[in-house]
């Protein structure tokens, strides 16, 4: 049997497949997200390379800020429940959940069945998100990929804002004219990734067992950030842009799974 699990999010599309609840077929992560071709595209790349049509998709589940609006979907769950199925997927261990997306940052705790105990978010402002990193990349004039590399050759941070997107820009314009190093302002950067990220842990509770998903946790340099504030030792998960995805494929088998096969 199988089961999709589509992550709408403001600026990625994610899809996974899955059999029998137990082991992911297939998925395709398009940087574009909801209001554009992301979410049809990403269901286009999600069956490429494999031998399977969505005709043999026995159950879809959408998740994210744009799940309203796949069609095609079953059922539609929101990414808090989503990102904690599949982290608790593949960590079973896992207690506090940092999920960190393009315009949004989100701290979930876990009891040991996987149930959420309390989640906080914040998706007011960019500011502390994929977002917020992006612009100052682009100020830096350091592409987006390399910024976790940048960040380790800093001797020191530089303070840049964490409470919002353009205070930060106009302050890493006045750093940069100043002559403070690019290195310093991105591990500077990174660590106001890291305040905004780590005020959302304290306020579900500090546990240890912390996985990392989402866009950010690719880099390494706000991951290093996040790990020194909280002095805890925080996992990455395996392909963590898809972990919404994945909860979501994991939740459409649970709705079927005990369905006779047509």
């Amino acid at each position: 049997m199988y089961t999709l699990g589509i992550d709408i999010g403001s600026s990625s599309s994610k899809a996974v497949i899955m059999k029998d609840g137990k082991e992911v077929v297939s998925s395709a992560v398009i940087q574009v997200g909801t209001g554009t071709s992301g979410p049809d595209r990403v269901m286009g790349e999600v069956f490429k390379n494999i031998d399977l049509t969505p005709e043999d998709i026995r159950f879809t589940v959408a998740t994210g800020y744009g799940r309203f609006s796949v069609e095609k979907a079953d059922k539609q769950i929101s990414e808090i429940s989503c990102h904690a199925k599949g982290i608790y997927f593949l960590h079973p261990e896992a207690r506090t959940i940092i999920d960190i997306g393009g315009q949004d940052a989100k701290a979930i705790r876990l009891d040991a069945k996987g149930n959420i105990g309390q989640f906080v978010m914040n998706d007011k402002c960019a500011a502390g998100t994929g977002r917020f990193v992006d612009v100052m990349s682009r100020v830096l004039e350091i592409p987006l990929s390399e910024m976790g590399n940048v960040h380790f050759k800093a001797t020191e941070w530089a303070f840049v804002s964490s409470t919002c997107t353009v205070f930060a820009e106009s302050e890493v314009i006045s750093l940069l004219s100043q002559g403070v190093s690019r290195e310093n302002i991105v591990a500077g950067v990174h660590q106001s990734v890291a305040s905004k990220a780590c005020s959302l842990v304290y306020r579900v509770g500090v546990n240890d067992d912390i996985v990392m998903c989402g866009g950010v946790a690719q880099n390494p340099g706000a991951v290093d950030a996040i790990r020194k504030q909280l002095n805890k030792p925080v996992i990455v998960a395996q392909n963590p842009q898809v972990t919404g995805a994945l909860g979501a494929a994991l939740f459409a088998y649970e709705n079927v799974k005990w369905l006779p096969e047509d």
